[in-house]
């Protein structure tokens, strides 16, 4: 129930939002109706129809003929049509049959409505347990949640001071050489605690602006979740869950609560940006769709989370043969090769999920204001 609540809400955000509104602009591919499928989100289905997904809400604005717009299922048959010159989308919705069993021990939503009598009964008269069948359809999402998640909270990025003031391990409860899950950690030094919950980040690989070579943050790779024991000069700190072993000298950073965005609204930014792909996370060497990814602006240039961007993937340089200059080059314009939406901004970058990926991606693609 907690999973239909939220995705509802999402589309509800997307449905009562319209800030956005400009003219429709629909895919020229567009189906004139579609089935929706498992695994299909909100997002795929806006770009089956629209050239702009954001666009979404303005193609159910004036949609009579549901009576509740904020599910989607799989099953649901979405149409296509024209009224009055505008672009709209209906859906009919798809009662899933009930699945058959013969058997006098399982019991179907509809056993109860008819009042059914023949149960399963012991060789001694007893009525034997029966298994109840619930058919659960469960609404599709805006997007795969879950390829983000491990993102939301860690790693994340943060500056030189930043890091480089934090506490660290000095040392391992037990005469342990690593240390672990269960495992208790000394740290220099936390003597007036503001929480109980600490984390412990290793320095992972500095962004850099590919135009001007500037640092914009360094990313804090996740190690380990812990709990204070102690506080001092050392502090003593109970390992509750890592990722791999902690070593000497891992910096140990406070716990902030900060409310997690689970409800995106798709949107263009009111800012023009003009930035790059700086790096791909989730340990992968490939950028295709869905894939988490770094780039070089963030909340300093007007970037939130939800705020779309087309990427754009560089063009060759090439040697131009009939120019009379020697050695001549020629610069060929950068070619769209997807969208991207921002999910986490920081100061100066952000990470991103790759909504659509048309041709190969790649570090230092660019990203632009649709």
């Amino acid at each position: 129930m907690a999973f239909r609540t939220l995705t509802g809400l999402i589309v509800s955000l997307l449905i009562s939002t319209s800030a956005w509104a400009e003219d429709i602009q629909v895919n020229p591919s567009h189906p004139d109706q579609y089935t929706v499928v498992k695994d299909d989100t909100l997002w795929d289905l806006a770009g089956k129809f629209l050239t702009h997904p954001w666009q979404w809400p303005e193609l159910w604005s004036s949609n009579t003929q549901i009576k509740n717009p904020h599910l989607i299922y799989p099953g649901d048959t979405i149409y296509f049509s024209i009224v009055d010159g505008k672009p709209q989308l209906s859906l009919s919705r798809s009662e899933l049959p009930l699945a058959e069993s013969h058997s006098p021990c399982v019991l179907q939503e509809e056993d109860y409505k008819h009042g059914r009598k023949n149960f399963a009964v012991s060789e001694d008269g007893k009525v034997l347990p029966c298994i109840r069948i619930t058919e659960l359809k469960q609404a599709i999402r805006l997007i795969p949640i879950e390829t983000i998640m491990s993102f939301l909270s860690s790693p994340k990025v943060v500056d030189e001071n930043e890091l480089s003031n934090a506490p660290y391990v000095v040392g391992f409860a037990g005469e342990h050489l690593i240390a672990g899950t269960g495992d208790r950690v000394y740290v220099r030094s936390i003597t007036e605690p503001k929480n109980q919950s600490y984390t412990i980040y290793r320095p992972g690989s500095a962004y850099i602006s590919p135009e001007s070579g500037e640092i914009l943050g360094y990313e804090a790779q996740y190690i380990a979740d812990t709990t204070l024991q102690q506080p001092g000069d050392p502090a003593t700190l109970a390992i509750t869950k890592s990722s791999q072993e902690i070593r000497i000298g891992d910096r140990v950073m406070p716990n902030i609560e900060q409310e997690i965005a689970l409800n995106y609204f798709p949107r263009p930014p009111k800012q023009s940006i003009d930035g790059s792909i700086i790096s791909v996370l989730g340990g992968v060497s490939q950028i295709g769709r869905y894939n988490v990814v770094v780039i070089d602006k963030g909340i300093s240039d007007g970037l939130l989370t939800g705020h779309e961007l087309n990427i754009y993937q560089r063009g060759d340089i090439v040697r131009d043969s009939n120019s009379p200059m020697t050695n001549a080059r020629v610069n060929l314009p950068d070619e769209i090769a997807g969208t991207l939406m921002v999910f986490r901004p920081f100061e100066r970058v952000s990470y991103a999920l790759v909504m659509k990926a048309t041709q190969a991606l790649h570090v230092l693609d660019k990203v632009k204001t649709p």
